[in-house]
Parts: structure tokens; sequence; C-alpha cells
């Protein structure tokens, strides 16, 4: 197995709610934009999912092919071919006749999730089983379900990101997706890194998609961790922040293209970054015992990196701007970190479920690379039971190390270490 300093990444790639592609998506970190906001249709409520950051301006005809794909995609999917089909282009790979890359050594791994329906696509189809109010479950055999598009299912099977973009790609090395809530695609890199470390691919795209906005979705999960500010969308998510009261809901797609250091080299490619290191875990949320297990974590990347806490630059934190799990994740960070710079980007962008914590690594990748470190947008008031301070203000960085982590709601966590 190589090691872990032998993994570099050669492209980027994201859609955001501020920004498509990764000129606007760091302008408008650096500019401390929100892409928070009233969502239309329910305006005229007080429902707690009133607010959401959502994806606007996205053409997908401009980045999937065939366009006729289009058609069995629903939006987190079509999220994760444009920004796989942006990082592609970035690291100077070619599909088709042209193909610089044997196809055979690509891989695709893709942090996803099981993608909710639109209630409209089948309303019709529910209406067809009621009688007088009443939903009657033996009708849908008879009748309902010759209402529902034949290809309809494969809007939303959670593998069905990872096939699309190896089907664009042509890339026949192993294909997978990662469930595992918004740790998914921190497990999709990790993963992916194996993969070339055992030598089992030169190439790799990894991407991360969802939607938590998705109405099905938040009547699932329910409301009670949504921050109730409503009437103030653009400061709702607050992370750290001593008023931060739940998070906010987003939609978006990250993806990364990694590669051996080795072929990198050969095919000439520019080398972004470099992972130095990784640990994940799971740990029951709420638990006596998830606090040092996340702190364990931590330190693992660090030691498997080779670097001392102190060496590390700075932290792109989770901090989705809950009450207790800001609080759990500053502790750890203060433990391991001491007075460590900390990032936190979800006050511009929200939750995006699996794709979060890429797109959240890739702004750190660009910290590096800009030498700034993005303010942590709402973060005003300090938060006693948060050992982490964020900065208001953006910040100037030299840094050549930058520590990512990810908690998912269902206990998964992630740390994971890059080098400029």
């Amino acid at each position: 197995m190589k090691p872990d300093s032998d993994v570099v990444i050669t492209g980027l790639g994201v859609v955001s709610p501020i920004g498509i592609g990764i000129e606007p998506f760091w302008e408008s970190l650096v500019g401390g934009v929100s892409g928070v906001r009233v969502r239309e249709q329910f305006a005229d409520t007080e429902l707690p999912f009133r607010i959401a950051a959502p994806v606007v301006g996205f053409e997908p005809k401009q980045y999937v092919k065939p366009r006729k794909a289009l058609k069995i995609m629903c939006d987190p999917i079509k999220f994760a071919c444009a920004a796989a089909s942006m990082a592609v282009e970035q690291a100077g790979i070619q599909a088709g006749e042209d193909r610089n890359i044997d196809p055979n050594r690509i891989g695709t791994v893709v942090g996803t999730e099981t993608f909710f329906a639109d209630p409209c696509e089948v309303a019709d189809v529910f209406h067809r089983c009621t009688v007088d109010k009443d939903y009657q479950h033996d009708r849908w055999g008879e009748l309902a379900i010759r209402e529902i598009q034949p290809l309809w299912m494969l809007k939303y099977l959670p593998n069905m990101a990872a096939s699309h973009i190896s089907i664009a790609l042509d890339a026949r090395g192993p294909s997978n997706s990662i469930c595992q809530g918004e740790a998914s695609s921190m497990l999709a890199l990790i993963e992916a890194a194996n993969l070339i470390q055992r030598g089992t691919v030169d190439v790799a795209i990894v991407g991360g998609t969802g939607s938590q906005m998705a109405l099905t979705s938040m009547l699932y999960h329910g409301v009670d961790n949504l921050s109730k500010n409503i009437h103030n969308p653009e400061a709702a998510c607050r992370p750290f922040d001593r008023n931060r009261d739940g998070m906010v809901v987003g939609e978006g797609a990250g993806a990364i293209v990694i590669e051996s250091e080795e072929h990198a080299k050969a095919r000439g490619a520019d080398v972004i970054a470099r992972i130095l290191g990784h640990s994940s875990g799971y740990a029951s949320v709420g638990s006596d015992v998830f606090g040092a297990a996340f702190e364990a974590c931590l330190h693992e990347s660090i030691q498997r990196a080779n670097l001392k806490p102190s060496e590390i630059g700075f932290v792109n934190a989770n901090a989705t701007g809950s009450v207790e799990g800001d609080s759990i994740e500053a502790k750890a960070l203060n433990a391991v970190f001491g007075e460590c710079i900390v990032s936190a980007n979800k006050g511009n962008f929200g939750n995006l479920g699996p794709g979060t914590s890429l797109v959240e690594l890739i702004a750190g990748i660009l910290s590096m690379q800009n030498k700034t470190i993005p303010a942590t947008l709402n973060f005003n008031e300090l938060d006693p039971n948060c050992a982490v301070l964020p900065s208001s203000t953006n910040l100037d960085c030299n840094k050549q190390y930058v520590v990512k982590s990810s908690i998912s709601s269902m206990g998964q966590f992630t740390s994971l270490v890059v080098a400029k």
C-alpha cells in the first residue's frame, strides 16, 4: 500500500447556493454572501422550513452529457454530474476517443443519499387511490402503479449519481456510493484514496451531493433541529455563535479529482493539494463517549499525516449551528488544537446533506490557495460553551495544512488532513 502522501488532488468542482463553479463560489465566501432565502412556495406561512439555501441559476445542459440523461435525474444527481464535469475539466481528464487515461484505471465514489421525490410528481398517482378522502392501499396495484413513469425510480436511487458520472467519463473502475448522512462525501474521499493506495486505480472522481430542502425530506426528518429565525434568513444559521438556535437546510454538490502523485506527474497535471492523513468513526449522538471518540478521530488523522497539532494552520469545522452539536465539536477541537484558527461555512449555504463536507473541504483548499480564511458568517458573539473563537472577518492565511472535520446527524464522523 502506498503512503497517504501519494494521493493528490488535481481538480475541483462545486454547485452551491452561493455560486456555481469555483470562482463564483470563492468570491461569495470571501464576500460574506449568504445563499439562505425565503422559499417562494412557503413565503406566506410561518413554517420552520420557510427558509432554505437553494441552488439558483443552474443550467444542467451545460454539464450533463448526453442530455437525454437529464430525464432520469433529480436535481441532486444533476448537481453531482455538473460538479464532477468541472473537476474533470480542471484536472485535464478526457473521455471518449480522445481519452488520455486508461478508463479501467478510473474509479468513481460519491457520497449520496436516498433522494426524496417531488410530491407533485406523484400527487395524481395517490389521488387514484383515494376514495372520499380515504387512501385505499388495495387500489395501488390495480390503478395507481399504471400512472408512474417506467423510469421514475431511477431519478432517485442513491447509486445513480456515481453511475451517471462513470458513464459520462467512461470510467470503468470501481463505482461506489456512500450513504452516511453529512459525513458521506468525506467517507467517499477516504474510500477513493484507499483505492489509489491499494493500486486498484490511478484516478478517482469523488463527489458528494444532496438536498436537505426537499419537502418530503423535511417532513420525514422533522423540524426540531432547524433554526426558528425565519424572519431573518441570512442570519439564521450561526455556527458557534452564542445566539444560534439550529441549522438551515440547503442543497448542492462538490467534486474533486484525486490520483496518485506518480500518475499526476507522468501526465503533467497541476497538483492543487495533497491528502496527508484521515480517520473516521462512529459513536451514538448524545452519548457520553461521542466527544471523546471524535477527539480520538482528530488525533489519529494528524498522526497519520506525521504532523503535530501545533502544525495545523486552521480547521474547517462541521458546525451546523446546532446548540448542542457545535458545543461538543468545539470542545473536541479545543482539546486537540488549543487556540487554532477555526472556520465554518454553513452560515453561507446551510447544511447540504451528503454534499456539505466535500464543498467545505473545497473551501478549505481554496483558503490555502488564496491565502485567505473566509469569515464565519453570522458569528458575532462568543459562546462560553464553545471553546473555539472563529473570526467574524476574513483572515490572511499562509498556512500549509488544513483539517476538515465532518459529523453526521446519525453519529458518523471523519477528519481529513490536507496540505497545500
